[in-house]
């Protein structure tokens, strides 16, 4: 029988930043929450260390990491940074009766059934079917991915990769896109355009196709004058890259069977709501043959909670070391 749920330090781990806190399942309660900036740090458990030293009530005996990481066991080593570290090794130092690393994406997954009404904005109603499998799919420096399903009361959340999925064409645009990369190095996956950089290049690509100079302008650029309809060439790139997120998420869905719902996860979404809503992504979402009609009733949330990963990793079930 496993022992009571006690506080449990709840970490989301990305390249850049890592955010901890405090779960107090009693109350239902996050607190302690602390953002990092991972480069001010040699490792990770510098940070957990930091993070305890500042806790003002006793520290926690569980502990839930979320890392943005390929798939790990024991030892975890992360891709855009150089931090390794192994969860045994924390447990024991931290003095951890439970812990347990999970990607994450993971995290974003075992998050969807505590999420408020607050945390969500819809973008297609859809109809919820209660038990259905559900996914969440998110671009950020890459394209992540997990779905979340049940096996009685359990919650069971696997993660993928759909950033590493194939794309198809659906426009003349596209076509010309795909003949631009495809010239330039070989396959056209998903991630490499639908995600921050892949904005970037979708921008750069679409300038060298009219024959126009490319402005030197981040992604967040990119988005910014898009939406602010500044420049003609920034919205194109974006309304792009939606409808290729549409056809991606679409596939996944289907691919998974996740009718439940599908949750738009991340740091990009949120901030261009306005125009994904008045994008195609919709309608490249449901654009699947035969299967239209199933993909036009799965609900389509963006999730707007910046602590999403946290709450994953607060609810994400535990074992003893």
């Amino acid at each position: 029988m496993s022992p009571p749920p006690g506080n449990r330090l709840v970490a989301d781990i990305g390249g850049t930043n890592s955010r901890l806190g405090l779960y107090d399942p009693t109350r239902d309660e996050m607190r302690s929450l602390r953002s990092y900036l991972n480069r001010d740090y040699a490792q990770f458990e510098d940070i957990v260390d930091e993070w305890l030293q500042d806790l003002p009530e006793p520290g926690p005996g569980e502990c839930c990491l979320a890392v943005a990481a390929p798939p790990f066991g024991d030892r975890v080593s992360m891709i855009n940074m150089d931090w390794s570290f192994s969860l045994r090794e924390i447990a024991q130092r931290f003095g951890f009766a439970r812990l347990r690393g999970i990607n994450d994406f993971e995290g974003n997954a075992y998050a969807l059934p505590h999420l408020k009404e607050r945390d969500l904005l819809v973008l297609q109603a859809g109809t919820a079917v209660k038990g259905a499998k559900l996914a969440t799919v998110g671009p950020g420096t890459g394209l992540g991915g997990a779905t979340l399903s049940w096996a009685g009361d359990a919650a069971i959340a696997c993660a993928s990769e759909p950033g590493h999925m194939g794309l198809t064409p659906r426009s003349p645009l596209e076509l010309e896109l795909f003949r631009y990369f495809s010239a330039e190095g070989g396959e056209v996956y998903a991630e490499l355009l639908v995600s921050g950089p892949g904005l970037q290049r979708l921008y750069q690509a679409i300038a060298a196709i009219q024959g126009q100079q490319a402005a030197a302008l981040s992604p967040a650029d990119i988005s910014a004058r898009g939406q602010a309809g500044e420049c003609e060439l920034c919205a194109l790139a974006l309304d792009t890259f939606c409808a290729l997120l549409g056809s991606v998420c679409g596939d996944y869905v289907l691919a998974n069977g996740a009718y439940g719902g599908l949750y738009l996860a991340g740091g990009i979404l949120p901030r261009m709501t306005g125009f994904l809503q008045r994008s195609p992504f919709a309608q490249r979402f449901q654009h699947k043959g035969k299967m239209q009609p199933h993909l036009a009733r799965v609900p389509v949330w963006v999730i707007t909670s910046e602590i999403t990963g946290l709450i994953g990793a607060a609810h994400a079930p535990l074992a003893a070391l």
